[in-house]
């Protein structure tokens, strides 16, 4: 098999995937995702950032460099990567980590890329062993090589790729080997949003919604949103519900506290599992530090998730700590619910 046959067997057998691939931009146009730098809020510093490599890039006629964003979920990585591509004037193709378990599977994704497409690799960390190697060459030189023959006649041959931009996302920074991190040009460490800039989010997706809102309850949804526009929204949608059941379908700060209240979200924005996590924390063990493994298996839930989902927020507002021995409860913790702390605390 020639190299050009083998190629337009990749992409044959990768058809069906590439166009829900190529689809995904269109999805990303009906949710309440902004698709332009100039509507995105927060994340200041690394949007001027983004902004000054895509005009350069545009105004070169080249593809952008690679870029990585971490940080924890529903901070926006997905949302700067669809901008990137709009703001370029390019095709968004979506894809993650453990959807790429072949070469083959990348060798159809890259050879389907035109010049500046912005490929977005979600959870990029757990790339195995095989696919991060290939897509080395790719990165730097696009360049993927396709191995013609077995054994003694093996040989490598080079195939040319369309530059594009390659936009990672992860939670987990620390799981990146090196050589990939290192293969990036520009990397940003998305954080939590600010009560003010969550009240602009829920504004903006209160008005897309069609949704009367008032401004009481739009700073009350932002401040229980645990820094997240991801949650903000999710709240937003659900206000809505009990505004037009409750309601006459304005969202005010009474229907406001009452949804929010049913839904089991306090006053600081800890749900059910989050305040679940630090009574155990304070009552289990008398306030003294618990494993992961222990935690996840009294809360019936698993240690990935607390780690990713639950525990970034609460270690930042000062509720939880790590120890050699475990996760440990504050001061803070028990004052929240309401407990005695212990003297050593």
């Amino acid at each position: 098999m020639t190299i050009e046959e083998e190629a337009a067997a990749w992409k044959r057998s990768d058809e069906l995937n590439l166009k829900t691939l190529g689809a995904s931009e269109e999805r990303l146009e009906e949710t309440l995702r902004p698709s332009l730098f100039a509507d995105y809020v927060g994340q200041k510093k690394h949007v001027e950032n983004l902004v000054v490599m895509a005009q350069a890039a545009k105004a070169r006629n080249e593809a952008m460099d690679h870029c990585l964003l971490f940080g924890p979920p529903g901070l926006g990585k997905t949302t700067l990567a669809n901008i990137i591509a709009k703001e370029m004037g390019k095709r968004l193709f979506v894809t993650s980590g453990p959807a790429l378990e072949k070469k083959g599977d990348l060798a159809g994704i890259l050879t389907n890329l035109n010049q500046g497409d912005v490929l977005f690799i979600d959870e990029i960390h757990r790339l195995n062993a095989v696919i991060e190697e290939n897509i080395y060459p790719a990165m730097e030189e696009f360049r993927f090589d396709v191995i013609l023959g077995q054994g003694p006649h093996a040989r490598v041959m080079p195939l040319k790729l369309e530059p594009f931009t390659l936009v990672g996302a992860t939670t987990k920074t620390g799981l990146l080997t090196s050589p990939l991190r290192d293969r990036f040009g520009f990397s940003a460490r998305l954080d939590y949003y600010s009560t003010d800039e969550l009240t602009l989010i829920v504004e903006r997706s209160a008005k897309i919604l069609q949704v009367e809102l008032d401004e009481e309850a739009g700073h009350e949804i932002a401040k229980r949103s645990r820094g997240t526009p991801r949650i903000a929204n999710r709240l937003l949608k659900r206000m809505r519900d009990f505004a037009q059941v409750l309601g006459d379908g304005r969202v005010t700060l009474s229907i406001t506290a009452k949804a929010l209240k049913s839904l089991g979200v306090d006053a600081l924005g800890l749900d059910f599992m989050d305040n679940r996590i630090l009574h155990l924390l304070c009552t289990l063990n008398n306030g003294q530090p618990i494993g992961l493994d222990t935690l996840a298996a009294s809360l019936s839930e698993s240690s990935s998730t607390i780690e990713d989902v639950y525990e970034p927020y609460l270690l930042q507002q000062g509720y939880i700590i790590r120890t050699p021995r475990g996760r440990q409860a504050t001061k803070n913790a028990f004052d929240h619910l309401g407990l005695r702390a212990p003297a050593l605390l």
